[in-house]
């Protein structure tokens, strides 16, 4: 029985030994605390912690631009870290990298979203702030979900990776740094919620990492803009056709040109890159996306009493919070909350406990939490 199983571990592995010089090994991997060994390698084991997570479970009913457009085939959050995934395993595949550890990276990446995609994430950036207890940035709340929250033994190259990543930072040239070591990671993880803008500082520990990265806007880029067309914002034909005639007019061509450029110009070298033509084009559609996509209307619809019931949900969570601690009993509906609280390692501070508690939250929960907590509101009408 035993020597069947140590046989497939083996086999588990055993095509690693083909991988570039550049990939991340099994062996190589990292854990923050020992672990007990199976015959899954540890990235592929991350994975499968991953998607059982409760986080994971939540990417259903999360934003990705358009929070209140009834249309059943628009993109979620669920669906953008799929085609994360499948993208940056393309690439993985194609340059010979270790595709486990890239699909555990781009299915754990956004975890920590908040509700309401990145209009969410800022205002509980802004409420950090306010309250003094640092800086809420989703790349750094999807480490902390699955490292401290739902405390997952995450191997510390996924979880680097996932605080790596960020989609909305384009350069043309992405690095690693292999000789970071697990306290630096973790240093920088410190830094990214103590830090104003520390994100942007970070280099990966893997060349698996900065795959994913890349492959976070080849995922939005022509993806946000079918959306768009779908529910009326944006016509094809508006496309500057200095960016079409380089990279296509939809999100098919679009993902097939940058996935094919990003293979030919990063082959066999230790780090990715596009060309020239190719980057310019990318620079300019995503300068384009953001004025005619990202700041429309239709994306922004309700923000205005959205970031005021985030202010006025956590205010009347501290209250309850506090009221929970002086002994008052909790009611049915506070369980959750009080439950979620309890849970907490005492070194937890309380006002960033109620930030994790609502940046855990999906958008459907949210609206009915403020509705229940906050103030009297018809959620249909807002999808009207």
């Amino acid at each position: 029985m035993e020597e069947k199983l140590e046989k497939a571990k083996c086999n588990m592995i055993s095509k690693e030994v083909m991988l570039s010089q550049y990939a991340c090994k099994s062996n190589e991997a990292i854990l923050l605390k020992k672990d007990k060994q199976d015959i899954r390698p540890v990235f592929f084991r991350d994975i499968d912690r991953i998607i059982h997570s409760l986080a994971y479970t939540r990417y259903i009913d999360k934003t990705q631009v358009y929070s209140f457009t009834k249309n059943d085939h628009i993109t979620h959050r669920v669906l953008h870290v799929q085609l994360v995934s499948k993208i940056a395993r393309t690439i993985g595949r194609s340059l010979n990298l270790n595709e486990d550890l890239i699909e555990a990276i781009a299915l754990g990446h956004d975890v920590g979203h908040s509700p309401f995609g990145h209009k969410g994430e800022n205002y509980l950036n802004e409420i950090c702030k306010k309250e003094n207890i640092g800086y809420f940035y989703h790349n750094a709340q999807s480490v902390r979900v699955l490292k401290d929250l739902e405390k997952i033994n995450i191997s510390v190259q996924t979880l680097d990776g996932i605080l790596a990543h960020n989609g909305e930072i384009l350069i043309n040239k992405y690095e690693y740094n292999k000789k970071k070591t697990k306290e630096e990671f973790e240093l920088e993880l410190d830094n990214v919620f103590n830090k104003e803008g520390y994100s942007k500082r970070i280099v990966p520990i893997t060349l698996e990492s900065s795959v994913v990265r890349l492959s976070d806007i080849i995922a939005y880029i022509g993806r946000d803009i079918e959306d768009s067309i779908k529910i009326g914002i944006i016509k094809r034909e508006e496309i500057p056709k200095d960016i079409t005639k380089v990279l296509g007019d939809n999100n098919s061509k679009i993902v097939n040109k940058l996935i094919k450029d990003i293979i030919i110009n990063s082959f066999d070298k230790p780090y990715l890159t596009f060309s020239e033509e190719v980057f310019n084009a990318l620079m300019k559609l995503k300068t384009w996306n953001y004025k005619e996509i990202y700041m429309s209307t239709e994306a922004n619809k309700h923000q205005n009493i959205i970031k005021e019931f985030f202010y006025e949900l956590y205010y009347c969570y501290l209250k309850k919070v506090e009221n929970f601690i002086k002994g008052k009993k909790y009611t049915s509906t506070e369980k959750n909350l009080y439950d979620f609280i309890k849970e907490k390692d005492s070194d937890t501070n309380i006002k960033r406990a109620i930030i994790d508690y609502i940046a855990g939250q999906t958008d459907q929960y949210f609206l009915n939490e403020c509705a229940e907590n906050v103030r009297q509101i018809n959620i249909e009408e807002l999808y009207n």
